[in-house]
């Protein structure tokens, strides 16, 4: 979908397809044919983005054959679907039994990193609409914080260089956004200032996740503020939500959070700051206090309250769209709703209609939060 913003800018909004499991061009197009046209058809929308995730072998598969490409572009217009935006952040095998810390390898230190990004920006460049101002590429936040050591800072600082000349090379305008997560060698937006201050700011910025915003306990506006201070662009924003609990010593509460806790991914926990640990058992087994509220980095439902006495951070979402949209200047023009958890919630939905209609449900949501703003609706 998109939407016009008072200053002209056009403000793509997609949801992101590594919710489905494909590691194949063969299960790109089906998930094509299974869920992006069915959720673009139950919006009532002639035209739906995608913001895509092309695991390494199917990128692999497209950079090889350019008839390949053709058939993807073909079969995105096909079926009323477009795409400005690609999530490069999973490498491969993000629908693995488990996970976890797998999903930040290869790091930023390692050239397989870079020649995977840039493959992708080189696929966006060719399936991007004619008419799309610029492309975006989100990716991890250089790595894990361990074991990150000086001499992985130096060989990520050339790679980074490398990117950048790399997409200066490439005929359309493509970003690539750094994605601050905690646990992570960049954790929140000071951090991604002090990382970044010196990259290619016309090509390089940052990807806003506002669940890992949240869990940071970082303030929308605050953050904001230093970015643009800084010169650090938000080349895209992922719409996502965390779970909150107010009063983590509860017995309801901690009955209900051990019920998120799941074996495929990474669900890090913070108690404000500076307390914090690596996944939502070890805090339930006493990695944390508890004499403050927790969030936890799994991405829930953007619509939808999970059962009490649970909350999410919607609010923190809300926030962070009011000050991306609701001024005289948009910030970003590419938002992405990035629920990849669908399968791992304790109430997960039954069956492709059941993914169907939760995906369909968080971009209405996310529809009416952008109008709210004061962003026009385009059609056709």
């Amino acid at each position: 979908m998109r939407f016009r913003h008072s200053d002209g800018t056009t403000v793509h909004l997609a949801y992101c397809t590594n919710v489905h499991a494909a590691e194949s061009l063969t299960g790109v197009l089906d998930q094509l044919r299974r869920f992006g046209e069915p959720v673009r058809q139950r919006l009532g929308v002639d035209r739906l983005g995608l913001g895509l995730w092309l695991a390494r072998p199917v990128a692999t598969e497209l950079v090889a054959d350019p008839a390949a490409v053709a058939t993807l572009r073909a079969e995105l217009a096909h079926r009323g679907l477009e795409v400005v935006t690609l999530n490069g952040f999973p490498y491969q095998g993000f629908h693995a039994p488990v996970v976890k810390h797998a999903v930040y390898h290869p790091d930023w230190a390692d050239p397989r990193r870079t020649r995977y990004t840039l493959d992708l920006a080189r696929l966006l460049a060719a399936l991007m609409p004619d008419d799309a101002a610029r492309g975006s590429v989100s990716t991890l936040p250089l790595g894990w914080r361990t074991p990150w050591t000086p001499a992985r800072s130096i060989r990520a600082a050339r790679q980074l260089d490398l990117l950048s000349e790399g997409l200066a090379r490439i005929a359309r305008p493509i970003r690539v956004g750094f994605e601050p997560e905690p646990g992570c060698v960049v954790e929140n937006t000071t951090q991604a200032i002090a990382h970044f201050q010196g990259v290619d700011k016309g090509r390089l910025g940052l990807c806003l996740d506002t669940c890992h915003l949240a869990v940071a306990f970082e303030d929308p506006a605050t953050a904001l503020d230093a970015l643009a201070a800084a010169g650090l662009p938000v080349v895209k924003v992922q719409a996502s939500c965390a779970l909150h609990a107010r009063n983590p010593r509860d017995p309801a509460t901690r009955f209900a959070l051990q019920s998120f806790v799941e074996r495929k991914f990474l669900h890090q926990t913070r108690e404000g700051t500076p307390y914090g640990v690596d996944d939502l058992d070890v805090a339930l087994g006493g990695g944390l206090p508890g004499h403050s509220p927790w969030r936890v980095h799994f991405h829930a439902p953007l619509h939808a309250d999970p059962k009490p006495p649970l909350h999410t951070t919607r609010s923190v979402l809300s926030s962070t769209l009011k000050e991306l949209f609701g001024g005289p200047v948009a910030w970003t023009d590419h938002v992405e709703v990035e629920t990849y958890t669908w399968q791992v919630l304790p109430d997960r939905p039954v069956g492709d209609q059941g993914l169907i209609r939760g995906l369909t449900a968080e971009l209405d949501w996310m529809r009416a939060e952008l109008r709210g703003l004061g962003l026009e609706e385009v059609r056709g």
